[in-house]
């Protein structure tokens, strides 16, 4: 490991604990800076009202930290959109966002849409099909952005069980984006969660970022600020442990796909011959082969967008 990342580790490396909730409040307070939660959601009816109803009420009625959480609903075929509603927050429709520009599908895509329809200086995602979910994850990682100027980045890093076995969840983070991310930005080895969905960050940094419509958002947001803003403006929180829903072994292939494209156009902005992944199931007359596209499209930074331009004005 870099010297650098070792330093970085001891001084850029926190947990939830570090940071009381009235030591968050009063910086939010002095510095005036306000905080939106997004949750992207598909078909997380499940679990989405839960999550919204525990910000409700212990980061905005008990204590106010979050101004406004907005759950960004992709084209949900059950009751995500009226779950939320009922539990609170304002829910936005991928497709009423920007309208000018046609959806693509990708949680990246609702993830940079959401900047339009949110208001806070502070943006914290969550992903919306967290279990046994604590608003500790809110403040734990908005707690760097509200306490120390010098960060704009927070990561949040958990353990991930799967099946009952500890730490053996984030299998694409394993097998896929952490040897890229040590073998080409060795900076950022010291991320424990580096596709983690929980995390927050500065608006004035992420207007300016590009964002991957599909699941490569995680690692070009990461990669892309490194460049933009420099090592120790970004950190990470210890929020425990993320139960969550895990996909299966194809569905991962197809994640790891479309994280392995993004590094590669951070690394030469070359041409991929075949953006395409084949897979193969069992089907009657044996092994089938299913391909699938890869996430090759990426959305300009926000500040570039008219309409985006016209609101700051506004």
């Amino acid at each position: 490991m870099l010297e650098e990342v070792e330093r970085w580790l001891s001084t850029r490396s926190w947990s939830a604990t570090d940071r009381p909730l009235h030591h968050i409040l009063a910086a939010k307070q002095r510095s005036g800076q306000s905080v939106s939660v997004v949750l992207p959601a598909l078909n997380e009816e499940e679990t989405v009202g839960d999550i919204v109803a525990i910000i409700r009420h212990d980061l905005m009625q008990q204590v106010p930290l979050v101004d406004e959480i907005v759950v960004v609903d992709s084209g949900s075929t059950d009751h995500t959109s009226q779950v939320a509603a009922a539990a609170g927050a304002t829910v936005v429709h991928r497709d009423a966002i920007l309208p000018r520009i046609p959806a693509a599908p990708g949680k990246g895509e609702v993830l940079w849409r959401s900047l339009l329809v949110t208001t806070g200086d502070i943006v914290c995602f969550i992903d919306a099909d967290l279990k046994e979910f604590s608003s500790d994850f809110v403040s734990g990682i908005v707690g760097p952005l509200l306490t120390d100027p010098g960060v704009d980045l927070v990561k949040g890093m958990y353990d991930r069980p799967l099946g009952g076995a500890a730490g053996q969840g984030g299998r694409v983070t394993e097998l896929m984006a952490r040897p890229l991310l040590n073998m080409h930005w060795p900076q950022l080895a010291g991320f424990v969660q580096p596709l983690g969905g929980e995390y927050a960050a500065r608006r004035s940094l992420l207007e300016q970022l590009p964002f991957p419509v599909g699941y490569g958002v995680e690692l070009g947001m990461l990669v892309d600020a490194l460049h933009l803003v420099g090592l120790d403006a970004l950190a990470q929180v210890d929020v425990g442990v993320r139960k969550h829903r895990h996909q299966d072994g194809q569905a991962l292939g197809r994640m790891s796909a479309a994280i392995y494209r993004t590094a590669q156009l951070r690394l030469a902005r070359g041409h991929l011959v075949r953006p395409a992944l084949t897979q193969f199931e069992r089907g009657e007359d044996g092994f089938e082969p299913r391909t699938y596209s890869v996430d090759t499209e990426e959305r300009p930074p926000m500040v570039e967008i008219a309409e985006y331009a016209k609101r700051k004005v506004a």
